[in-house]
């Protein structure tokens, strides 16, 4: 089994940044795929970026491209968004996501992922 918890969500000001972490416990080296997906109000849920664990490929989303960066540190089984020039449009819940399987269906849709964290919120004011 795995849980996972993100932090580091809060308040900023359009332009600015935040870095989200989401820690991995439990059966840890159980995990080969791992993304960040939000969900707005009203809105439905969207794949943010993700990454091979394996492989550190990385995928992101046009919304968030040149903006966000992914990263992992394999020593604290800990999973980063880095995300700069926030806009008003990045307001929304982020949570982070895992799965056993490093090859398997599309990295932005929810179904290809067993595992979820709780959410951190995430508002970005103009």
């Amino acid at each position: 089994q795995v849980q996972l918890v993100e932090s580091g969500g809060g308040s900023v000001q359009a332009g600015g940044s935040l870095r989200l972490s989401c820690a991995v416990f439990g059966n840890t080296f159980s995990v080969a795929y791992m993304g960040w997906f939000r969900q707005a109000p009203g809105k439905g849920h969207e794949g943010v970026a993700a990454m091979n664990l394996g492989s550190d490929s990385t995928q992101y989303a046009d919304s968030v491209k040149g903006r966000f960066t992914i990263s992992q540190d394999n020593a604290k089984n800990t999973l980063y968004l880095q995300m700069n020039s926030l806009k008003p449009e990045d307001s929304a819940m982020y949570y982070c996501a895992a799965d056993y399987r490093p090859y398997a269906g599309l990295w932005s849709s929810g179904a290809r992922y067993n595992y979820w964290g709780q959410g951190t919120q995430v508002t970005v004011s103009s």
